[in-house]
């Protein structure tokens, strides 16, 4: 099976991350940094500025590229690009998720991230406690 590309931002606003909860599929209910799909065509940052803009209604930069992650789900195998990202414009707006919330570094461990996300998060905490950009 091969993999789909997919794109997610660790937005950081005011020492804190955007962490969103799935509102559909199989992996429904559980948080994620937001994103998706990367279409033909596109590089890993334009798919991200895309994907921020359409799901939560915000311009983005993407900074950084944080890390990157291997995934197989049951239906799915992916290749996941995390940016460390700044919105630029706007407050987000949930279009497809059931929730969102900003979190705290002490706050990380107590969040039910999905897979491909959890493999990321000790990037994240080192980001985090480094407080760059």
């Amino acid at each position: 099976m091969s993999r789909i590309p997919v794109v997610a931002a660790v937005l950081y606003r005011d020492g804190k991350i955007y962490a969103t909860q799935r509102g559909y599929g199989p992996q429904k209910d559980g948080w994620e940094f937001p994103g998706g799909k990367v279409e033909i065509g596109e590089t890993p940052e334009e798919a991200i500025i895309r994907e921020i803009r359409e799901e939560l209604g915000v311009e983005i930069i993407p900074l950084e590229k944080l890390a990157e992650v291997d995934q197989d789900y049951p239906n799915i195998s992916i290749h996941l690009v995390c940016f460390w990202s700044r919105i630029l414009e706007g407050e987000p707006t949930l279009t497809e998720h059931e929730a969102a919330k900003w979190i705290g570094l002490s706050e990380l461990e107590n969040v039910e991230w999905l897979p491909a996300d959890r493999m990321v998060i000790e990037a994240v905490r080192d980001k985090m406690q480094n407080n760059k950009n």
